[in-house]
């Protein structure tokens, strides 16, 4: 059985998946990634960081909503 491949936070703080609230989600589900891409930002004290998809694959589902707070290492999204 093939292992699932995901994208986790690497910092805790709150994820969106939007640039800003006025513009598009950066990737939704379904849509082809490769390693590098950006898939959301974490909030931390008004820094934000890149989530970058680590592999190449399709986004299965988002594990975390926009503006939910997370963890370190936590799952964001399932790859397939």
């Amino acid at each position: 059985m093939e292992e699932k491949k995901t994208i986790v936070s690497p910092i805790p703080g709150v994820f969106y998946r939007k640039p800003s609230p006025d513009k598009e989600v950066y990737v939704n589900e379904g849509d082809a990634v490769k390693a590098g891409d950006v898939i959301g930002l974490v909030e931390v004290m008004k820094n934000y960081y890149e989530i970058k998809a680590e592999v190449d694959g399709v986004i299965e589902r988002f594990v975390s909503d926009n503006e939910q707070l997370v963890d370190a290492g936590q799952e964001v999204a399932i790859l397939k």
